[in-house]
């Protein structure tokens, strides 16, 4: 008998949890525990997770002589190019407000947010920890993260049999802990009912709730279109000298599959394939520019975490300051960095921003349902955002193209 999708999984438990909580709301202590050792669970991997797979994507970026003009005009555009896909879901975040007025049951107290009473110049300063063993036990992720970005650097500065050896093992860290986290994930639709069934109960109106689920999808969905439709293609055409409708029709195969599949290293071999025999970009440039972005470049997984933790802040009538929407792009953006290219990766890296800006992680409970119909959108964007890098950089290097 064919295995029931874990994503079926997750929306048959968002309906039990919501039928659960309308009718036996009295009773609804029985099953959050269920949504308590869920979340736990999640918070125990997000720092040894968010380390090693930064470290690992960093290191993958090879030895100091590859960071010459390829490499950087690569890190540029991928860099670039987040930070916009980031703004635009910030724009149509706040644009359409999908959280605000919304009784979802969440308006229980929050404590208030550490960023509040910071300038931005003091969060810039205190990125740098003082102690980074301090830092893993507050979870101050934008210094784990600048931490775990300098390690990997130096890593790759490193002699060469420090730095295999330190290679192999971030690698191999950060296999296990993908691991242990999809194996927690199988988890999540009893997660989600706990979660779910408590909000549910402590909410009056489920037409609400079902309302703004839809407003946050569409905010996703429209954040993704203006990136992938107007923003990508001018970057090829005008930057790039491409015509972008010829090189999306060259690789149409890989973006399918980024969309079927949801993981972007499954899709990888097919991108290369398209790229190189249908858009002409040489093996030297595809084999740098893409098997990279893979890696570190995940332009709708890092507006769709910015879009998503907008949205937990909103619902829980949390207003996010300039300062802190700064800071929740700038956690985004370096977070995409580690974000792997599986099914459902993204769901960590939203535990890492909430937790980074201090907002609740049973927030997570909110967009569990419909995480994965928004994965395949942003996965295939990503991969498209790959595909226009490789064919942009293949370009500034005189290159002679297909499209």
């Amino acid at each position: 008998m064919k295995k029931f999708p874990l994503h079926w999984q997750i929306l048959l438990a968002l309906i039990l949890g919501i039928l659960y909580g309308s009718f036996l709301g009295e009773y609804s202590g029985y099953v959050d525990w269920m949504g308590d050792v869920f979340l736990r669970a999640l918070k125990m991997i997000i720092i040894p997770l968010i380390l090693s797979s930064i470290i690992s994507g960093v290191t993958g970026i090879g030895t100091a002589e590859n960071l010459g003009r390829l490499g950087l005009k690569t890190l540029v555009y991928y860099i670039s190019t987040s930070l916009l896909a980031i703004v635009t879901g910030l724009m149509f975040v706040n644009l359409l407000k999908p959280g605000v007025g919304a009784d979802l049951g969440l308006s229980r107290q929050v404590g208030e947010l550490g960023l509040v009473q910071q300038s931005f110049g003091q969060i810039l300063i205190n990125i740098i920890p003082t102690n980074i063993f301090e830092a893993f036990s507050q979870a101050s992720m934008l210094s784990i993260i600048f931490f775990a970005i300098l390690f990997g650097f130096f890593i790759n500065l490193a002699s060469e049999k420090s730095r295999t050896f330190l290679t192999t093992f971030f690698d191999a860290t950060f296999e296990v802990m993908m691991k242990i986290t999809m194996f927690i994930i199988r988890f999540a639709p009893f997660g989600v009912f706990g979660i779910v069934a408590f909000q549910v109960s402590q909410s009056e109106s489920i037409g609400v709730l079902a309302q703004s689920m839809g407003i946050y999808m569409l905010t996703v969905f429209l954040g993704l279109s203006v990136h992938s439709m107007i923003t990508l293609p001018l970057i090829t055409r005008f930057i790039g000298h491409v015509n972008p409708l010829k090189h999306f029709k060259a690789v149409t195969t890989p973006l399918l599959t980024a969309f079927s599949t949801s993981s972007s290293s499954a899709t990888l071999p097919l991108t290369i394939q398209a790229v190189e025999n249908k858009s002409g970009v040489s093996n030297k440039i595809s084999s740098f520019t893409l098997p990279l972005g893979a890696t570190i470049n995940m332009d709708g997984t890092a507006l769709y975490e910015c879009v998503a933790a907008m949205f937990i802040a909103q619902a829980y009538g949390i207003e996010l300051s300039f300062i802190q929407q700064a800071i929740v792009v700038i956690t985004a953006l370096l977070a995409s960095i580690g974000a792997a290219g599986i099914p459902m990766a993204g769901l960590v890296m939203i535990s890492v921003i909430l937790t980074a800006v201090g907002l609740p992680l049973e927030g997570l409970g909110l967009i569990l349902a419909v995480d994965r119909i928004l994965d395949m959108f942003r996965t295939a964007t990503n991969v498209w955002s790959d595909t226009c890098g490789a064919v942009v950089i293949a370009k500034s290097e005189g290159e002679s193209l297909r499209v």
